[in-house]
This record gives C-alpha cells, sequence and structure tokens, in this order.
C-alpha cells in the first residue's frame, strides 16, 4: 500500500480550507484517510499552517511520500526527509 501525505480540501466554494493527511494514494482527495496530521488556510496573508511535526517524522520514518505542495509546507515548517 503506497502512502501519501497530501492536502484534503474542506471549505466553502471560493474560500478553501486544507487539512494535511495520510491517507492510500488510491483513496479519492476527500475521501477516507488514516491520519490528520495538520491545517493549511491559503486564504489569511500570510498564508497560515499548522504541522504536528512528531506525526509528520513518525509518517515520513514509515516511508509516506509528501506531495509537492505539502514538501514546501514541511521545508516552511523545518521538516526534514
Amino acid at each position: 500500500m503506497a502512502v501519501k501525505i497530501r492536502l484534503r480540501r474542506m471549505g466553502q466554494k471560493k474560500a478553501p480550507y486544507y487539512r494535511v493527511i495520510v491517507a492510500d494514494s488510491r483513496s479519492p482527495r476527500d475521501g477516507k484517510f488514516i491520519e490528520e496530521i495538520g491545517t493549511y488556510d491559503p486564504n489569511r496573508e500570510p498564508s497560515a499552517f499548522q504541522i504536528n511535526e512528531e506525526l509528520a517524522k513518525k509518517w515520513l520514518a514509515n516511508g509516506a511520500q509528501p506531495t509537492e505542495t505539502v514538501s514546501k509546507l514541511f521545508k516552511l515548517a523545518g521538516i526534514e526527509k
């Protein structure tokens, strides 16, 4: 099973709010997930995000692959792969 760390879209139309989740790569974007590890709000200025470092490092150590956007968030948060 390939595990990805990716964004799950929430919020209303034209006002997205994302949760950073760990999910099977085959599950749909807003479908079933394994664990929630943070949030990301691109509407605020500057963009606000909060990531649980312990959980992120645990999943990276277990082989989960972050998407491109989540990788950028991790870099801003100081979480190294």
